[in-house]
């Protein structure tokens, strides 16, 4: 068991990003074998740029609120709202209204 305390973490800048603060919680081939679990705290007006990945990934919304938009679907996450994007679907995220949104994001890496 690893035990991860709020104000732990190694800060790193999330490519496409903006307007934000990212730590790693937990390392793919550092602390486990294939996870990267992360929290990103959007500032109003943060998000990413659309973008894919070949990593699958979940968002989980834990305060604020933000738009997930894909290829030809937008979705609208709340507190509590997790959102699954699978390898190779385009995303950009987006903070709605005037208040911060912190996720927690979790990717699996590829063998």
């Amino acid at each position: 068991m690893k035990v991860i305390k709020d104000s732990e973490g190694e800060k790193y800048d999330a490519k496409q990003h903006f307007g934000c603060w990212t730590a790693y919680k937990l390392q793919a081939g550092k602390d486990t074998k294939r996870l990267n679990v992360s929290t990103t705290h959007f500032l109003p007006e943060g998000g990413a740029e659309m973008s894919s990945s070949p990593r699958e990934r979940v968002y989980f919304l834990l305060s604020g609120a933000m738009k997930v938009t894909g290829k030809n679907e937008e979705h609208f996450l709340k507190p509590g709202d997790m959102i699954y994007i699978a390898p190779g679907e385009e995303r950009a995220v987006q903070v709605i209204g005037n208040e911060p949104a912190t996720t927690i994001v979790i990717v699996a890496t590829i063998e």
